[in-house]
């Protein structure tokens, strides 16, 4: 299936690269320079991935990303950035970024991330089978996987598309350890040594969604110089 990628990325060469070697992968390729003509165009429809720079001209890529999330249906977004903080990655996330690339990267570590991306639209596009209950995974905490949605007691928690997959996919498997590489390979769809620190991030920020006290969690448990597993 042919799919339309939107890049808005200020930098001409960067823009030049990743169109070309999406457009190896089949994907129709635009591009735009500018923060709100990039939005403007994402509004006229049609687009199954964006590729969205951080620092853009007009109005930038935070920005643009919290735009595109207050907008109908799901596209996934893959945000650049030549900014290596902390801070700035989870700002990303935060605005509703599915996952993010450091400049200067690989063409191997984009067309993988990009490949990821539309595996994953690929399986939520598919019919869910709803089971007969909502699964009690431990505790207070209950998960419902047809409907996406989280409740520690009778609070509904508000997780990003990612963070549900992390936490079904550690709430499926209680008891077992996952190393970060085999996280990445399990919910993000690739494993490239190097990006381990998205899995600490996601882990940091889901936890601090589901846990009363982040010093001594009570479902995901750190497994020191392994990685991580759910508390049986």
């Amino acid at each position: 299936m042919k799919r339309t990628v939107l890049i808005i990325e200020d930098t001409i060469d960067i823009a030049q690269l990743v169109r070309m070697h999406l457009e190896d992968l089949d994907c129709t390729v635009l591009v735009e320079d500018r923060g709100d003509t990039g939005l403007a165009r994402f509004r006229e429809g049609g687009i199954d991935l964006v590729i969205l720079d951080l620092m853009l001209p007009g109005m930038d890529g935070l920005s643009v990303c919290r735009e595109i999330r207050t907008l109908p249906g799901y596209t996934p977004v893959l945000m650049l950035t030549a900014r290596t903080s902390e801070l700035d990655r989870v700002l990303g996330l935060e605005m509703g970024a599915d996952d993010y690339l450091t400049k200067p990267f690989s063409v191997a570590e984009l067309t993988a991330r990009v490949k990821a991306l539309f595996r994953r639209v690929d399986a939520l596009s598919q019919p869910a089978k709803a089971p007969d209950t909502d699964i009690v995974v431990r505790d207070q905490l209950r998960i419902d996987p047809s409907k996406r949605r989280v409740w520690i007691a009778d609070a509904e928690v508000e997780l990003t598309a990612r963070e549900f997959d992390l936490l079904l996919h550690f709430a499926s498997h209680p008891g077992q350890v996952f190393s970060r590489l085999q996280l990445l390979d399990a919910v993000w769809g690739y494993n490239h040594e190097g990006y381990e620190h998205t899995v600490n991030t996601h882990i940091n920020r889901l936890r601090g969604k589901i846990e009363t006290d982040l010093t001594h969690p009570h479902y995901i448990e750190t497994v020191w110089g392994v990685g991580y597993r759910f508390r049986e």
